[in-house]
């Protein structure tokens, strides 16, 4: 069998790009630098695929941002407003992706998403009733060319026209179905142009494949391909899946002109089942998905080959290959010198998954495949017992009742009562939670965990932050305060180092967006609170001011989501035992006079099933009440905050109001506010802060820009229940930027609150 990968993680083992982006958008390094990285890069990343003996090697995986917004510029959809800015190819790329404010214009960022159910976020394609869809761009030639260069002869990736189409937001009249002979149109010419380089295969991906379709979303994937693939010539082209299955289309899919078809039997719930209920086309080879390319544990070779043996029954060829792109692990255990042996050896970061598909390749192609040494050694492995198991945290979650997942008094009554004890101004005006973590920040925290400075003097300066930003905070006239975080290292990771049953690691980054990495903590053993993890700074930073201070903390399924989690126990089981331990640390708070706690649950859209029928049962059933739990026992008077970022809502939004925080801000600026709509439509009863402004981009929005967004909130929500507040934390911004958007924000709600008074 041979072997394939739908993609490589493209940021570099040490973050190599990540830093020459950041340089070149400070302008200390120039563009041909900046290309000198990612060429580096990339020859490092197809010399070791080679190396490997991979069979099918990806191009074109490689991005400086996001690939959908890559594809958005290879094909012509990009607004006028970044085009007409004069700027060269590469900065009016950067404009779409981060915004830009300078001598040429001011310009907001396109939205920014959640990809599908993983921690990745993509560029939101605009398309508006004057767009052309062409081919325009060079970029997956350009990576085609640079590989056969370098001796290697590659398979391109190009984001499906179908997904492509599905993932575009349409500014006029005009929908998906209106962009079907132009699209098509376009991808013939591709296919048209790789035959004339000499490809031999393309991989289309389309993961929209695995969501609920419709009989018109069946329609537009057919009609579209019908009209592709007769363009491909000498080309094979492989249709590429991942994040579930393709249940909806699985018929209409095999019946297409495609030589090979991609089907994930990891997250593919019914990936298996629909093999073997109604085969699958002789023609056609079958890129099975069998290596986990979302976690980072071992592949259980005994697993995987009763997988592959159902499989052969069914198919002329099969090549083994990972569930989704490799994009969402680390890069490589080598660079893990802290990490003991008997951890590291149940890990599989991107490079070991190159050679844990080596070893199926091998063990498949032997006569006795349970003989091999290969198979010998992984078999050992995961039959060896783990540690990390607390009875006494498994007997709690047992335990659990309905009665201790629900609040009282109701929310209209604790609503009352916190709004007479607090007295805030109309339109209350306060921050996510971070604040910017300077040079300063992190070069002491670095000294504190290498031993060059003392406990005492590294909190010594932890308090002497905090004393800063709360007294920014006061000079800029925010109603309630946070104490900037600079503790914390990561919303997660930070919590992580306090809770008994997670390891951490060194060099284990992944991309969330653009040049925004994090590095997952891992879920081990069962979890509990080790230590009061936030008391003492929120304590010492209430003593600092009469204003109403935040204890900041991260809910039980964002900790979850954004860890790499177990497989030998439920998802359900690890949120309830995080659920335990967080919420032992919100009553710590309000027990020291903390009387406004966040509990963010920034990624609770991630892990929520593609599929609507698998929603409750599957996830929202346990994700939701392990948030109630955290905050259940506090008092009436007890402000419960929680925050959520890039993401679509609409479809929860009953749920969320479900999770009966009295408080819930949401990013909404980059998609223009669009949630307030849901938000009357469902009678929203919880009070909420539609972001105003975009953290994630570096311009300062002014004060009018700030005031149209609150005005338009007015409109559409009771001006009692409305915050107002940024998108997200300000941990990623500069000072530079974030004090005057603050000033600002501040600005326009007390322009807006004297108004309506």
């Amino acid at each position: 069998m041979n072997t394939a990968i739908i993609g490589y993680p493209r940021i570099g083992n040490l973050r190599e790009l990540k830093f020459a982006s950041e340089k070149y958008f400070r302008s200390e390094i120039t563009a041909e630098e900046l290309e000198k990285t990612a060429r580096e890069i990339r020859s490092y990343d197809l010399a070791l695929q080679k190396k490997s003996g991979l069979d099918f090697i990806p191009s074109n995986d490689f991005s400086f941002y996001d690939g959908v917004l890559d594809t958005a510029f290879l094909l012509n959809a990009v607004p006028a407003r970044y085009t007409s800015l004069g700027l060269s190819g590469l900065d009016t790329y950067f404009a779409a992706a981060r915004g830009y404010q300078g001598e040429k214009g001011d310009v907001k960022a396109l939205a920014m998403k959640k990809w599908y159910n993983t921690n990745y976020h993509y560029m939101v394609p605009e398309i508006d009733d004057d767009t052309v869809i062409r081919l325009a761009g060079t970029k997956p030639f350009d990576l085609f060319g640079e590989a056969l260069a370098d001796g290697v002869k590659t398979k391109p990736v190009i984001i499906g026209a179908y997904t492509f189409l599905k993932l575009a937001r349409y500014k006029g009249t005009k929908t998906a179905s209106d962009f079907v002979e132009q699209t098509a149109a376009a991808y013939s010419k591709l296919l048209k142009k790789f035959s004339g380089l000499g490809a031999e295969w393309i991989q289309f991906d389309e993961p929209s494949l695995v969501k609920d379709m419709t009989a018109e979303d069946i329609q537009l994937f057919t009609s579209l391909y019908k009209k592709i693939l007769p363009a491909k010539g000498d080309v094979k082209v492989i249709a590429q899946t991942y994040f579930g299955d393709v249940r909806d289309c699985y018929k209409e899919l095999c019946a297409l002109d495609f030589d090979g078809i991609g089907l994930d039997f990891i997250e593919g719930k019914k990936s298996l089942e629909l093999v073997k209920t109604n085969g699958f086309p002789k023609d056609k080879i079958l890129f099975a998905g069998v290596v986990n390319g979302k976690n980072i544990w071992r592949n259980n070779y005994a697993a995987t080959l009763l997988i592959i043996d159902e499989l052969k029954k069914h198919t002329s060829e099969i090549v083994l290959s990972t569930s989704c792109s490799l994009l969402h692990v680390p890069c490589t255990l080598a660079n893990e010198t802290k990490l003991a042996e008997s951890y590291k050896k149940h890990f599989a970061y991107a490079e070991e998954k190159l050679s844990e598909l080596a070893e199926l390749k091998k063990i498949t192609e032997s006569q006795s495949p349970l003989e091999t040494e290969e198979y010998r050694l992984n078999a050992a492995l995961h039959s060896e017992p783990r540690s990390g198991r607390n009875d006494a945290v498994r007997e709690k979650v047992a335990a659990l009742t309905e009665k201790d997942l629900v609040r009282l008094p109701e929310f209209a009554e604790r609503e009352r009562i916190q709004k007479a004890r607090f007295r805030l101004p109309l339109f209350p005006t306060t921050t996510i939670g971070s604040f910017p973590q300077t040079a300063d920040v992190k070069s002491t925290r670095k000294a504190f965990r290498s031993g060059e400075i003392s406990v005492s003097d590294y909190e010594f300066f932890i308090e002497k932050k905090i004393a800063e930003c709360v007294a920014l905070q006061e000079e800029i006239g925010l109603d309630v305060l946070v104490h900037g975080e600079f503790e914390r290292n990561d919303m997660v990771e930070y919590f992580g180092e306090c809770l008994d049953g997670y390891i951490f690691t060194e060099k284990a980054w992944v991309q969330s967006y653009g040049t925004r990495c994090v590095k997952p903590p891992v879920v081990w053993g069962d979890i509990s609170r080790a230590k009061p993890m936030t008391v003492r700074w929120s304590v010492y930073a209430q003593s600092l001011t009469d204003k109403p201070m935040k204890g900041m903390l991260t809910g039980p399924v964002t900790i979850l989501n954004w860890s790499f989690p177990r497989e030998d126990i439920s998802l359900k089981e690890s949120a309830l035992q995080i659920a335990l331990a967080i919420r032992e640390e919100v009553l710590d708070l309000e027990a020291n006079g903390i009387s406004i706690i966040q509990v963010d649950e920034a990624a609770l859209r991630e892990k929520l099933p593609l599929r609507r029928s698998d929603w409750h049962e599957d996830y929202l059933d346990w994700a939701i009440p392990a948030f109630r739990y955290v905050h259940s026992g506090v008092k009436p008077e007890t402000q419960i905050h929680t925050h959520m970022c890039y993401s679509e809502f609409a479809d929860i939004i009953r749920d969320i109001d479900d999770m009966d925080a009295d408080v819930i801000t949401f990013e909404a600026s980059r998609s223009d506010l669009t949630i307030l709509d849901v938000l009357k439509e469902n009678n929203f009863r919880t009070e909420v802060g539609p972001g105003v402004y975009d953290i994630h981009s570096p311009r300062v929005p002014s004060k009018e820009e700030i005031r149209a967004a609150i005005d338009k909130m007015k409109e559409r929500i009771p001006a009692e229940k409305l915050w107002v507040n940024p998108d997200c934390g300000l941990k990623t911004r500069g000072n530079a930027e974030t004090v005057p958007s603050l000033k600002n924000l501040v600005n326009a709600a007390r322009e807006a609150r004297d108004e309506n008074c």
